[in-house]
């Protein structure tokens, strides 16, 4: 455990250090000018400096908090093809999804997205008017994916279950009224945060610094003003292009943005509240036509339920909280569909994030389910390029955008996009990922990687162990993440690097293997 980590990262150029950004801090704090500054470390300013970094620019990019700390962390972990838009005649959104979640299943992060069943149970609530246009609608995604160049091996078709075979597949639904189900495939993140880290991590490799614990003071069209979090120093970075990609928090850099912030719930349930799920859930939300709350079973003990989608007035927190309406509302939900209740006292976590969504209806007055997922890529009068709107899956295009907004109103020579077939870090052929020397669940999170982090706990038996009862998570994750992802404090390897803290009780369990993984961290530098 006190291995060099400075020597790690000249083994691998993709390792994010503690070390490495003290240096990369110091170079900006000594006048260097970069291409591109990015501002906001979730999954688009992540995508921002890796698409910049593909181009050939000079990056850096900075976050006040941690890498995926805001609303790429609290997503439904869904890759999704926009079968929601194709209901509200968005197709260009719905086409834009289709094709992303393509790239991302079949390019870029094939081990960290895998293929997820769904079942919409055909009842009383969807009656047979309902049935049928859920089933035209599945119809359609199924075009979207021909469209979008997906193949078939990788997403199957939508095809219809008997009672019998829905009952196989969800033993919890009630038997009573139900008439069978419409069975889809979707795109499923192993971890949503994991994503964002990958992401910023291949950046790294190609040269960005990602500077995290940076808050950006003020922006302008030629740098910011910024502070390190963990000294207080203040400095002036220098920059030929700044893209603002702070997501909620958007409007706090630059003026004349209308953001609808909408807050979207999930609760974790353990495994066993829901015995026996194989699939995820689509359940219609009463009095809605195309939106569900969805049933997430996740393969490491936990399912997610969620989600909401209720507009956030005041000023935008940087955690939302979870009120107790969001969740009566989630259980409701479960409650119309499932055989044996779901109670409150089965609900061990919940977490809620802030979609970033542009307000377009000039009055303020749109439901915030109704506004587009559409994405916008604003430039200010001082030259600073701001990206806002969209979503998860839509992240690479987003980045792809604000770069090519960037590159046009700076004047920057750059290259033209690579990241449709830049694989990010971990990334490899389902055969060479099947092959790899280490345990699944590993390998679903980590990649080609996968088989260092299993050397941890061959060098070192200890660190096989789990970090909490309720986990699967063990203490060679957490040593991985301090030596090669970034992660500065317990925080971020228990909430961001390893989810283990969407669950309050494991979370606790789980501190003291955190500050043992840090202070290995902090011997390894002491000894360098």
């Amino acid at each position: 455990m006190s291995a060099n980590l400075d020597a790690d990262a000249r083994l691998l150029p993709h390792s994010l250090t503690a070390g490495r950004r003290a240096r990369e801090l110091s170079r900006l704090g000594d006048g260097a000018t970069v291409d591109v500054l990015v501002v906001g470390l979730g999954v688009t300013g992540a995508g921002v400096a890796l698409d910049a970094a593909a181009r050939g620019l000079s990056v850096a990019a900075i976050d006040a908090h941690d890498l995926a700390f805001g609303t790429s962390r609290f997503s439904s972990k869904l890759v999704h093809g926009g079968l929601r838009y194709l209901a509200s005649g968005q197709l260009d959104v719905a086409h834009e999804s289709a094709v992303e979640r393509g790239v991302l299943m079949e390019r870029t992060a094939p081990h960290l997205v895998r293929a997820q069943p769904f079942v919409l149970p055909l009842t009383r609530l969807t009656g047979h008017r309902g049935a049928a246009l859920a089933a035209a609608g599945l119809r359609a995604g199924d075009l979207l994916r021909l469209a979008a160049g997906t193949r078939r091996g990788t997403l199957p078709g939508p095809r219809r279950l008997s009672a019998v075979e829905t009952l196989r597949a969800a033993p919890v639904l009630r038997p009573y009224g139900l008439r069978g189900s419409l069975l889809s495939w979707d795109g499923q993140l192993a971890d949503d945060a994991r994503l964002v880290t990958a992401i910023a991590r291949t950046a790294a490799g190609l040269g960005a610094g990602i500077l995290t614990r940076v808050r950006a003071l003020s922006v302008g069209g030629s740098g910011a003003r910024v502070r390190d979090e963990t000294t207080g120093q203040e400095l002036t970075v220098k920059a030929r292009a700044v893209v603002n990609a702070t997501g909620v928090w958007a409007d706090r850099l630059v003026g004349d943005i209308r953001l609808r912030p909408s807050r979207g719930t999930h609760l974790v349930l353990r495994a066993e509240s829901l015995a026996g799920l194989t699939t995820g859930l689509h359940l219609p939300i009463p009095g809605e036509t195309s939106r569900f709350v969805l049933v997430l079973p996740q393969g490491d003990g936990r399912v997610y339920v969620g989600l909401t989608d209720e507009p956030v007035d005041g000023p935008v927190p940087d955690v939302p909280e979870v009120p107790e309406s969001d969740i009566g509302f989630l259980l409701d939900i479960l409650g119309t569909a499932l055989d044996a209740p779901v109670h409150r006292r089965d609900v061990v976590g919940a977490f809620a994030g802030l979609r970033p969504l542009l307000d377009t209806s000039g009055d303020g007055t749109a439901r915030t389910s109704d506004i587009s997922r559409k994405h916008a890529v604003l430039t200010s009068p001082e030259g600073v390029v701001t990206v806002v709107g969209g979503k998860l899956t839509t992240y690479r295009r987003m980045a792809q955008d604000a770069v090519d907004a960037a590159v046009a109103a700076r004047g920057l020579t750059a290259g033209p996009c690579r990241t449709t077939r830049l694989p990010l870090v971990g990334a490899a052929s389902p055969v060479t990922l099947a092959g790899l020397p280490a345990p699944r669940r590993l390998v679903a999170r980590y990649g080609t990687e996968a088989p260092a982090i299993r050397a941890l706990g061959d060098a070192d038996p200890s660190l096989r162990e789990p970090v909490a009862s309720g986990s699967d998570v063990t203490r060679a994750e957490l040593l991985w993440a301090v030596r090669h992802e970034g992660a500065l404090d317990e925080a971020d390897l228990l909430d961001r690097r390893t989810r283990v803290g969407l669950v309050p009780a494991d979370r606790a369990e789980a501190l003291s293997a955190a500050r043992e993984a840090l202070a290995a961290g902090a011997e390894s530098r002491a000894g360098a």
